[in-house]
């Protein structure tokens, strides 16, 4: 009797013991773990850098002409649009014992790897099943085995980021200072991984810390593309794993709440029609500035490398060996310049908040850096033409002058002002609005990033107060924000 009596505290105890953790999941978490969730973007945003800035020279050095290779970023939106608010649906309701956001998280990082290495691989596999290396010829099965991986890395980003942003919100607990430091350093790191992407794209020797990537079907540019992923990869799994087995997420249990449980069983397209229902005119007047904008930043964002190959240094990716030559120099140009507007965008959102103080209010800042975007994109026109002049005096293969490769990355850099406006301030406005319609943040946001046509992965929301936009009070007044 004494021993079984001895043995059930000791019981008890270790039932606590095992609780304690659970029940500390209801408190905001302590800032190591939040940072470590958060520098997952890191790695994340390390492989979108590589992706904008490489991939789409590289589609036309398989093949895939010019005027087509647009149509390869087709997948974005078109998984954006469909996994995206599946991934965050059913996160939200994941009743797995490993908790809602880590499986997903862990299934993402996962699909990333698979699909580096299918598009790094891809004119080695399209080589070993028959593809021809002329120069004027299309490798049909490598652009096929670059396309399949190319909508995987999609889709994995999509179901990686959404829940990685969920987790952080679950970490914070409501806690609005914690809140908005999470969001901060996901941004923070988000800036890091684009940092360390362009200037990886923009060295051009980084093949030779990989022997093994130059094959045969696998050029210098080829090889340098895949030892940047083999980076990239390796940086996500480090964060990722790290991260994961660091900080635990909390099981989620519909019975444990009765709103929960009815919330549970509302249908999937009925939660996201029943967000647009109830969308008010402040939030339709987002929505569509939003896309209008998302129209003039997608053709400098899919083609700013291609742009800096072609029209600023002279070449072309199907050309003889020094037109490609050119061509890659411009593209490796491009990817500093992009190096540059990240770290502009670095430093710009941590001022945000405070600048949009300053000119009076979150609609007047959107609203002049949209002028400064305008300006920007006009101005690689009269780049372009510079560049042309420049080239009928100096010879085709010259490249451009200092002052106007000074003037092109100058643009890259300036840039990153309205960049970095464009990932905040559409967020945190439709998280104002949604809570004011009640169509709740989770809601409003799916629906913004399907007008935006683009990924939260190099989004966030955070809260602002600007004036008389206060997202921590309800009571807004809707006349002084549009």
């Amino acid at each position: 009797m004494g021993a079984f009596e001895t043995e059930k505290p000791a019981k008890d105890a270790a039932v606590v013991e095992t609780q304690s953790p659970e029940e500390d999941l209801n408190q905001p978490s302590p800032l190591r773990k939040i940072i470590s969730v958060a520098s997952i973007a890191a790695g994340l945003q390390f492989g979108w850098a590589l992706q904008l800035s490489l991939l789409t020279p590289y589609v036309q050095l398989l093949g895939i002409p010019h005027k087509w290779s647009s149509l390869i970023w087709l997948c974005g939106p078109v998984s954006g649009m469909i996994v995206q608010p599946i991934v965050g649906y059913h996160s939200d309701r994941c009743t797995s014992r490993f908790g809602r956001r880590r499986p997903f998280i862990a299934a993402g990082a996962a699909l990333v790897a698979v699909a580096v290495f299918l598009i790094g691989y891809a004119a080695d596999f399209g080589h070993k099943m028959g593809d021809k290396l002329e120069q004027d010829t299309a490798r049909v099965r490598a652009i096929g085995i670059f396309a399949f991986g190319f909508w995987i890395l999609d889709v994995a980003n999509n179901t990686l980021q959404g829940p990685c942003r969920a987790f952080l919100a679950d970490l914070s607990a409501g806690d609005a200072k914690r809140t908005r430091v999470a969001n901060g350093f996901f941004s923070f790191f988000m800036a890091v991984g684009n940092v360390l992407g362009y200037a990886a794209g923009s060295y051009s020797n980084l093949h030779k810390m990989f022997p093994f990537a130059m094959t045969k079907a696998c050029d210098i540019y080829c090889a340098n593309l895949k030892s940047c992923f083999f980076l990239s990869i390796t940086l996500l799994l480090i964060v990722t794993v790290s991260s994961l087995w660091y900080v635990k997420d909390k099981q989620w249990s519909p019975a444990v709440n009765s709103g929960d449980e009815k919330a549970s069983k509302v249908p999937f397209f009925g939660e996201i029609f029943g967000a647009f229902k109830v969308m008010q005119r402040p939030m339709w007047m987002l929505l569509m500035v939003t896309a209008l904008n998302w129209i003039a930043w997608f053709p400098f964002l899919l083609f700013d490398t291609d742009w800096m190959g072609r029209e600023v240094y002279g070449g072309d990716s199907g050309g003889d060996a020094g037109m490609v030559k050119q061509y890659n120099k411009g593209v490796h140009a491009g990817a500093l310049g992009l190096m540059l507007q990240s770290i502009v965008l670095l430093f710009m959102s941590l001022g945000v908040e405070w600048i949009g103080r300053k000119v009076g209010g979150a609609k007047r800042l959107w609203g002049i850096v949209n002028f400064i975007l305008a300006i920007g994109l006009a101005m690689t026109v009269l780049v372009s033409k510079l560049a042309a002049e420049h080239r009928k005096t100096a010879g085709e293969l010259a490249g451009p002058s200092s002052g106007v490769r000074a003037g092109a990355l100058s643009l890259f850099a300036v840039l990153g002002i309205p960049l970095a406006i464009t990932f905040s301030i559409p967020f945190a406005l439709a998280s104002i609005f949604s809570n004011s319609s009640g169509a709740g943040q989770g809601g409003g946001l799916v629906v913004l990033r399907q007008f935006q046509r683009r990924y939260g992965p190099r989004t966030f929301y955070r809260s602002f107060k600007f004036g008389d936009c206060d997202t921590t009070n309800d009571n807004i007044t809707w006349r002084r924000i549009f």
